[in-house]
């Protein structure tokens, strides 16, 4: 128990380390860009003492580090200020984005998975058949392909050629709905909206499908490989002398030992699906942090560019630490 409570501290002192190092590279990185974000806020009448006077409003007058001081005590008490452009507080910008983010990447997993597991035992068999060239070279192949790529191939075949399916925004303009966590599919589903509900899914299925094809691959390759691994060892030989039937085997007993590797490979990329998200998020005009970012960034927004950097860099830290101790509850060796 005590180790277990070590071990606990340390993942989080981890965790607020990172976070401290990524914010002040992020922080003096952006300020070494030469642009001046007052330029956008001031009409083009205004004078010297306009500008020094908006500077001092907003705390860019004093030295870098002393601005840095600033922002991390703010930070340490939930505010990440305002965002220059926008006129508004980042927090409230950044709660209304990340639903969307999260709800897009958790889709994502969910269709990934989909594809892999089932994958992953196919191409363990095909192997087995000795003819595991041809799918090699497809998994390399889809593996070479990125996830805007795919985004642009689904919106030009599902969207244009067969146009079954939006690829424009998270919903119609005219299933809105008030109030609500920002999760739609959840909202939908718990006030029993169905018609929104599926809706707002449409919506999600060619970008989450984009990112999940690009995430499949990998763990296919690695569920594939950790079959291999796991037919060797001694409790699949006990099992097919008691006469085990060769799918009961796979399914039931190689399986569920080779999805422990896998499980740390999907935490690892689950966390690059996340960041992955912008490109899809543009591509798709999708709602989400990725387009309040490239918004930030557009409009050198410092403020929003930060606080939207913070939280991809503890989402990514919390989804890591979160398979770490899934992978200790399933592998009762590292307990």
């Amino acid at each position: 128990m005590v180790n277990f409570l070590f071990g606990l501290l340390r993942k989080i002192g981890f965790i607020l380390l990172t976070s401290f190092l990524l914010s002040f590279i992020v922080f003096f990185i952006l300020r070494a860009i030469p642009a001046d974000p007052l330029g956008m806020m001031l009409p083009p009448s205004a004078t010297q003492a306009d500008a020094d006077l908006l500077r001092a409003e907003l705390g860019l007058d004093g030295s870098l580090f002393y601005q840095y001081w600033i922002w991390l005590k703010s930070v340490a008490q939930g505010d990440l200020g305002n965002s220059i452009f926008f006129k508004q507080s980042v927090n409230k910008l950044l709660w209304t984005a990340l639903p969307a983010t999260i709800e897009l990447s958790l889709v994502s997993l969910m269709i990934a998975l989909i594809i892999s597991i089932p994958g992953g035992v196919v191409f363990y068999l095909i192997d087995k058949k000795k003819v595991d060239f041809f799918a090699d070279f497809l998994l390399v192949f889809i593996i070479s392909i990125p996830s805007f790529l795919w985004g642009i191939i689904l919106i030009i075949v599902f969207g244009v050629f067969f146009p079954v399916l939006p690829f424009m925004g998270r919903i119609e303009g005219s299933l809105g709905i008030e109030g609500g966590t920002g999760f739609l599919l959840f909202d939908f589903l718990v006030r029993g909206r169905w018609v929104q509900f599926w809706d707002a899914l449409k919506h999600l299925l060619l970008p989450a499908l984009a990112l999940a094809l690009a995430f499949s691959p990998i763990i296919i390759r690695v569920l594939k490989a950790s079959l291999l691994e796991v037919e060797n060892e001694q409790y699949v030989a006990v099992a097919r002398l008691r006469g085990v039937s060769e799918t009961r085997v796979l399914l039931v007993h190689m399986l569920k030992n080779a999805a422990l590797p896998t499980i740390t490979l999907i935490g690892v990329q689950f966390g690059f699906l996340f960041g992955g998200t912008l490109l899809i998020e543009v591509i798709f005009s999708f709602p989400g942090i990725g387009n309040l970012m490239v918004q930030a960034i557009k409009n050198h927004d410092l403020p929003l560019i930060q606080g939207v950097a913070l939280i991809f860099c503890l989402m990514i830290l919390v989804i890591n630490f979160s398979v770490d101790a899934l992978y200790s509850i399933l592998n009762p060796r590292l307990r």
